[in-house]
């Protein structure tokens, strides 16, 4: 590409990061640019998806995106142990809901999805060919998809359009309709593609998902008031069963072994993944320092949310084999009691027995020199380092790439639609077919909030329970939040954004 100067389109990214331990994360190398001086040239469409798909590496982060979608809800809590996790309290006000248009995470999450949002744009601008137009319309609706969601209105930038222009700003219904009109164009152009653990490129079963993501919260997204209360049309419902459906029939299914979902093995439910970036952060974002791997000892889950499960549910964990293989002392699920770890030398190499097996013992914590026992109770501030419930879905022994989006969403989206829609027999049997496939009882009745706690025990922890929340009305009066105000539904346009685009109005209450 040609040497050029460049501007910033819509806000630069912020430099600072507001994690407490290394990021295990895409250094980011690209942003919304463009030329000052002779306008947009296109580039090679082909290497300019190369690019987004590794931007698609933002989405591992525990920061930012991932942030905003599970610390605001009621499943996840980010604990301060001592300084650690403090941070000028960015995690802790997520949990609140007491942030503001200067919060760092809002504002760095603004920044990245508009940003690769434009970049998808410059794609499609670029003279590629259909199937490469389809991909990068795929692309421009995923990431917008979340700018609609958070903030309910979303900036938009042609490239033809003058550095001195200010993007226009489409509401939250328009946001809607111009998404559901990329990935309808896109549909016929991209591949079919069935489960696969790789599936990093954009395919007619990631624009059905998503598809049916939309239609399924069209009420959030449609209504005059942002917090609700939402009326679900039957015809929307119609639509996320038809979309549920057509992902089932490119060959999608349950998978049997839930964990083996996040595995290099995963067999039927993976749609689309990052191949850029790890699910390495998913563990070490929650395991502990003296643990192995040695964890940043961050985010637990609620005692309250952990009830939710009851035994035999796979779901709710599988217990460490401890077969003297690495990692074999790590369980899958929720992490409670004591925990077991390898034997070391003083040189912190494994001490293997005459079998060559690695010899396992208990846990001791190496900063308060007592045994490692994860307890059920956890503190937002001044939480002691043992603290905690952990979750470990990406095992570190088995771990596959990290998923954007997997079918029991699609599953679940359908059981939701029927249920809305007045078909309870046929949801019931849905939701009953799935806990019969995790190991959990059937349910005699189903009701709104049961289908609540069921999408929750599947998805935990995977990014989107804040939208689910919403959706049920539950979101701004969830444990641990603090400003039970409807307006939170919404997250504030960030202040650098505001100033930068006179076209963008701050939400309402943060004004």
């Amino acid at each position: 590409m040609k040497s050029k100067k460049y501007k910033l389109v819509l806000v630069g990214i912020a430099a600072l990061s507001f994690a407490s331990c290394t990021d295990l994360v895409t250094e980011e190398k690209d942003s919304i640019l463009q030329a000052t001086g002779s306008g947009f040239t296109p580039g090679d469409p082909a290497i300019l998806l190369v690019s987004a798909y590794k931007d698609l590496g933002t989405y591992p982060d525990q920061n930012n995106i991932y942030a905003l979608g599970e610390h605001t809800s009621a499943e996840m809590i980010p604990p301060t142990r001592g300084v650690d996790w403090g941070d000028n309290g960015v995690w802790r006000t997520l949990d609140s809901h007491s942030w503001d248009a200067t919060h760092q995470a809002i504002r760095e999450t603004w920044n990245l999805l508009n940003q690769r949002a434009y970049k998808a744009t410059e794609i499609i601008a670029s003279n590629p060919t259909p199937a490469q137009a389809a991909e990068a319309k795929f692309l421009r609706a995923f990431h917008m998809f979340h700018v609609m969601d958070f903030w309910g209105q979303v900036p938009f930038r042609n490239v033809s359009d003058a550095v001195d222009v200010n993007p226009k700003v489409l509401t939250r219904s328009e946001a809607f309709d111009f998404i559901v009109k990329d990935l309808e164009e896109a549909l016929p152009n991209l591949s079919k593609r069935g489960p696969s653990p790789t599936n990093g490129v954009a395919s007619k079963a990631a624009a059905n998902t998503l598809l049916a993501r939309l239609y399924l919260n069209k009420a959030v997204y449609k209504s005059a008031k942002p917090e609700g209360p939402y009326t679900f049309e039957k015809a929307d419902m119609e639509k996320v069963i038809k979309y549920a459906d057509a992902v089932a029939a490119d060959g999608y299914a349950l998978e049997k072994d839930y964990f083996n979902n996040f595995s290099k093995t995963a067999a039927s439910e993976v749609i689309f993944v990052s191949i850029e970036g790890t699910p390495e952060n998913r563990w070490m974002m929650t395991l502990h320092y003296s643990q192995d791997p040695s964890g940043w000892n961050g985010f637990t889950t609620l005692a309250d949310f952990y009830d939710k499960f009851e035994e035999g549910d796979s779901r709710k964990g599988v217990k460490p084999t401890e077969d003297g293989s690495q990692y074999s002392w790590l369980g899958k699920g929720f992490l409670i009691g004591q925990q077991r770890g390898p034997v070391k030398d003083a040189d912190g190499v494994y001490v293997k027995d005459a079998a060559g097996k690695i010899k396992i013992q208990d846990v001791i914590d190496t900063r308060s020199q007592k045994p490692l026992v994860f307890t059920r109770d956890v503190p937002l501030t001044g939480a002691a380092t043992e603290k905690g419930i952990r979750v470990i879905k990406y095992h570190p022994a088995t771990a596959g790439e990290y998923i954007l989006l997997r079918y029991a969403e699609v599953y679940l989206a359908k059981a939701e639609a029927m249920f809305r829609s007045g078909d309870v027999a046929g949801a019931l049997k849905l939701i009953n077919d799935l806990r019969t496939a995790r190991g959990a009882k059937a349910l005699s009745a189903l009701t709104l909030d049961s289908l609540f706690d069921e999408i929750g025990r599947e998805m935990y922890w995977e990014g989107g329970k804040r939208t689910v929340e919403v959706r049920f009305e539950k979101y701004t009066n969830g444990e641990g939040v603090v400003v039970k105000e409807p307006h939170t539904v919404l997250f504030p346009i960030p202040s650098t954004a505001i100033i930068s685009n006179p076209n963008l109005n701050q939400n309402p209450g943060y004004n």
